[in-house]
């Protein structure tokens, strides 16, 4: 009979205690591998995880705390503070030692790493960061050089189907519902290589199924999916969903609906960083030339708000998405890339003209590198009737400047040079 799921979440339930219990990221936790030999020498040291979500940063931290009888902390850089870290700092203090796990320590202003520091060179704790971000950009140098880095790669389609597998052998409520997987694709694409939330799909799968279909279907997937989505997935689409408003509503000069998608987010405990680097991407994308102080004050403002933190770079986000959104509106540089990429793509390697290659050596000159160069400044306009793409593609225009006030300048001087050389 299908009865009711347990109320602990099944990711929580079926976590792995010891690392052969593990599954995913061998080249850390296999026989003699680097995390396999701390254990066993039973010396920890700070450790920084990176990678995707839900390819087992936690469970690693959580299986070394367990493996050598240590206490364990638990912050989330989301919603502690410093105030939450020297309390943290205190109780280790009393242990001894213990070691204090902190997810997504990239949310972490400086100010709040600073605090890390003492602790982390007295041995009061070991710590253990995980991070979906970079954290040669995201982590203090000090506490970087402090910590040893590891990557952890993203699961491979096998190593999803052994974690369902061994989902459905260890977990008891599991075992009794005696349902198999017939097809796989719904389940893997819906979880995006996370295993957490591909577990707790499985679970709101089989709790939704009825006592007579023993199979799992990319149809039953789906449908169930979508009938639940809010219970299945509260964060994951309508992040996405959230985002792409928030990026549209800027594009289309709307600052009201950017300001109203930004408090969305915020108000999601979304990741000031996260929005700040999307206005950034967005200032060169679809601003440009237009407005090029756009992508000045996006720079700023992800200075800023790393500087800051919540909440007051709440208002520094808001200033810049209102100034984005008001802003005048051009492609022109996302197209041209697009376009240059396009073009290397299908013709290769193609040799650069003689007269601007670099002739560092005497043989060089002798083979005519760098010979009949003119330099732009010694012309009048700095425009010199010269070609500078490779002769196969001579004359190809790829950048063409929007038609807008702030790049008239660029469109009537460029054309000027266009018509002298090439005739349009």
């Amino acid at each position: 009979m299908n009865s009711v799921a347990p109320q602990i979440p099944l990711a929580e339930r079926v976590r792995p205690k010891t690392l052969a219990d593990f599954i995913g990221q061998e080249h850390l936790v296999a026989p003699g591998k680097v995390l396999e030999q701390m254990i066993q020498s039973r010396k920890a040291s700070s450790i920084i995880f990176w990678g995707p979500p839900g390819v087992g940063k936690t469970t690693l931290a959580q299986i070394i705390a367990h493996s050598l009888d240590m206490p364990i902390f638990t912050l989330s850089a989301i919603d502690s503070g410093v105030k939450d870290v020297r309390a943290v700092i205190e109780q280790a203090r009393k242990a001894g030692h213990a070691l204090l796990f902190i997810d997504e320590i990239h949310r972490f202003n400086k100010a709040q790493q600073d605090s890390l520091l003492g602790a982390v060179e007295k041995g009061i704790i070991t710590l253990i960061g995980a991070t979906t971000e970079n954290p040669s950009f995201e982590v203090i140098s000090a506490l970087l050089s402090r910590s040893q880095v590891y990557v952890l790669r993203p699961l491979s389609e096998e190593n999803l189907k052994d974690l369902v597998h061994q989902a459905m052998e260890k977990d008891k409520w599991l075992r009794e519902q005696n349902k198999t997987v017939g097809e796989w694709e719904a389940l893997l694409q819906l979880s995006g290589g996370d295993a957490r939330r591909l577990l707790n799909l499985l679970e709101l799968v089989v709790s939704a199924m009825p006592d007579s279909q023993m199979e799992i279907t990319n149809e039953s997937v789906q449908n169930i999916v979508q009938q639940k989505m809010a219970l299945y997935d509260k964060s994951g689409e309508q992040h996405y969903d959230i985002i792409s408003a928030f990026i549209k509503s800027i594009r289309g000069s709307d600052p009201n609906a950017a300001v109203y998608y930004l408090a969305r987010m915020i108000e999601g405990g979304e990741d000031p960083k996260f929005i700040a680097r999307r206005m950034l991407i967005l200032a060169s994308e679809d601003i440009g030339n237009a407005n090029p102080n756009a992508l000045l004050l996006a720079t700023t403002t992800f200075q800023a708000v790393e500087m800051i933190g919540w909440p007051e770079s709440r208002i520094i986000l808001s200033q810049c998405a209102t100034y984005l959104a008001s802003s005048q509106k051009s492609n022109a540089a996302y197209m041209a890339i697009n376009t240059a990429q396009a073009i290397v793509s299908q013709t290769g390697d193609l040799p650069v003209p003689l007269h601007i290659r670099n002739a560092p050596t005497g043989l060089m000159k002798k083979l005519d590198y760098g010979k009949g160069y003119q330099y732009a400044h010694d012309f009048p306009g700095n425009f010199v009737d010269q070609e500078f793409l490779p002769d196969a593609i001579s004359g190809t225009k790829l950048y063409d400047p929007g038609n807008n006030a702030s790049e008239a300048r660029l469109r009537d001087y460029l054309r000027h040079c266009w018509k002298e050389k090439y005739g349009y």
